[in-house]
């Protein structure tokens, strides 16, 4: 093998493996919603709600069933937040929860 090609090939591996990662989650305020209101949405797309004492939320699988890759969560005073992944920006509580 050539010694000048091995830096192209570590390069080439290592835009490879970047690729494959998947992007990081963050949250994205989603405003403020009733446990009523997430309830009714979570049903709509599929998703499974829950209900603490300090918090509620809905799950999904982003593709109409339960899971924890799509994420709503809202505090006792109705801040909510989704957690999406990479550079999605969803403007409502449904498109939070499917992609």
């Amino acid at each position: 093998m050539n010694l000048s090609k091995i830096p192209v090939a570590f390069a080439v591996a290592f835009l490879f493996a970047a690729s494959a990662t998947p992007a990081p989650a963050r949250d994205q305020s989603m405003g403020r919603h009733s446990a009523d209101d997430l309830k009714a949405v979570c049903a709509k797309v599929g998703g499974s709600f829950s209900q603490g004492k300090e918090r509620y939320g809905c799950g999904t699988n982003c593709r109409g069933a339960p899971g924890t890759d799509c994420i709503v969560s809202c505090d006792a005073s109705q801040k909510c937040s989704a957690q999406v992944i990479g550079a999605r920006r969803p403007h409502s509580i449904e498109s939070a929860l499917k992609r």
